[in-house]
């Protein structure tokens, strides 16, 4: 059983889409390239919130290989800065490496609306009380925005001590006048070990009760 869920939260977000037909003879460097060194780049510039890298899937015989590469931004004008503060620099360590090897052109297009199904698989509930409950956050670690409700957790405070100075974690009180406020939402078991993924080594998963009486997962650092 599935429900198709509408999210407008999209709304004035766009992609920057590049297609790329490299020659068959440097396919393989260049995909090798692509993965383990531009596309990282291009994220690591701060610009964009994901990328999705996809093989362009063709009938006739166009020779080479191609490939499409969206980069979702928050924003044209984000997008803009991207084109003026990075893009140059980028694109010439592309046409140094691969000069006449390929052939590319980008498109951009805005996001009207998203739509996703949600499945019955998504059976796990996640309380989270810092980063995750970002929408910037979410689309990078999940590909989606997530949809949840408030609860609270008993005898549990936000603790002074930091994970690495910087990341938040929880501290059990045993009192029953200390209580955290925050948002629950349900993932799928592979959303859940992307959870496990981003928030790291350092943290670690448990499960506890909710002020709902429901039973969900909280991370707290090791």
């Amino acid at each position: 059983m599935s429900k198709l869920l509408n999210l407008n939260l999209y709304a004035n977000m766009f992609i920057y889409n590049i297609t790329t037909n490299i020659e068959e003879a440097y396919h393989t460097e260049w995909l090798q390239w692509m993965k383990q060194v531009h596309i990282p780049e291009v994220l690591s510039t701060g610009k964009f919130l994901s990328a999705k890298f996809t093989k362009v899937l063709v009938e006739e015989d166009m020779g080479g290989e191609t490939y499409s590469i969206q980069y979702s931004v928050k924003d044209k004008a984000t997008l803009e800065r991207y084109y003026n503060e990075d893009a140059p620099r980028l694109i010439a360590q592309i046409e140094k490496k691969f000069a006449g090897k390929l052939v590319s052109f980008k498109t951009e297009l805005e996001v009207v609306d998203e739509y996703f199904v949600q499945r019955a698989t998504a059976t796990h509930l996640l309380f989270t009380y810092g980063t995750l409950q970002e929408q910037d956050i979410q689309l990078g670690v999940f590909s989606r925005a997530l949809t949840g409700f408030e609860d609270e957790l008993a005898q549990y405070v936000v603790s002074e001590k930091k994970v690495a100075g910087l990341y938040p974690t929880l501290q059990h009180t045993g009192n029953v006048k200390d209580n955290i406020k925050g948002q629950v939402y349900t993932l799928t078991h592979q959303e859940l070990q992307k959870a496990d993924e981003y928030e790291g080594e350092a943290y670690k998963r448990i499960q506890i009760e909710l002020g709902s009486g429901r039973n969900a997962w909280v991370y707290i650092s090791k």
